[in-house]
């Protein structure tokens, strides 16, 4: 598994680990029942952001618990996404500023599917267990600063059935990748194409410019582009239907 293998290998390069740690101030909380997320994963996540302290449950009730610090993440295990989202009003009362993100142990999903995400009371991002530990970091990054992760087809085309054949024959030019591009993705990329820097994103939605960065950089790759520039040309001409 990467992020295992990752983590063995022991290249202290990769995560920054501050010379003292200072206390929480934020809870990350996980709800499973399974060792779903290892230790060595949590020992990560906490030298990376010092101002977090993780806490595992493995039932509903324990994690409507209210706790020491505010929760700004909550991630759940697959197999108990039914049950979480039979309690959403409660785990939403219990923590009102936490992103809900499902754990995704595989490079696809099986047991729940994109439409299962799209009609969500709760979940609304998807945490990949298989990915490089620094990019599994940057995703943890994102989702503490409220930003989605659903690394898989869009919503719309699993709603609609897909385009026809012809349909994506004469659209596949400039619809490549915009259909896997999240809601804040978009959003971010319409702040680019009016010519808006990072900085200036970064607060208009209450973002770090690091989280922008994030972004950009799955917006990029999921057009196939090399910078911002190509990336505001693609969608404009996609508004345009050119």
């Amino acid at each position: 598994m990467l992020l295992q293998s990752k983590i063995d290998d022991d290249n202290p390069g990769s995560i920054d680990s501050p010379a003292k740690k200072p206390e929480p101030d934020r809870i990350i909380l996980i709800l499973t029942n399974v060792p779903t997320v290892s230790e060595p994963l949590i020992d990560a996540i906490e030298r990376e952001f010092p101002w977090t302290h993780v806490e595992q449950v493995d039932r509903i009730d324990d994690a409507c618990r209210i706790f020491a610090h505010p929760v700004s993440l909550m991630l759940i295990d697959v197999t108990l996404v039914k049950e979480a989202e039979a309690a959403a009003n409660r785990l939403r009362a219990a923590h009102p500023q936490a992103l809900v993100a499902i754990i995704e142990p595989y490079d696809k999903f099986s047991a729940i599917t994109v439409l299962d995400i799209a009609r969500s009371p709760l979940i609304r991002s998807v945490l990949p267990m298989d990915l490089r530990l620094d990019v599994w970091l940057s995703v943890i990054r994102l989702m503490l600063w409220g930003g989605e992760y659903l690394p898989f087809t869009s919503i719309v085309d699993a709603v609609t059935g897909g385009a026809t054949e012809s349909r994506e024959a004469a659209n596949a030019e400039n619809t490549a990748g915009l259909s896997e591009l999240t809601t804040r993705e978009l959003q971010i990329l319409e702040m680019v194409c009016a010519g808006l820097q990072n900085k200036l994103i970064a607060v208009e939605f209450a973002l770090s410019e690091h989280t922008v960065k994030i972004h950009l950089h799955n917006i990029m790759r999921k057009l196939g582009v090399h910078n911002r520039t190509e990336a505001a040309a693609r969608y404009r001409s996609f508004k345009n239907g050119h």
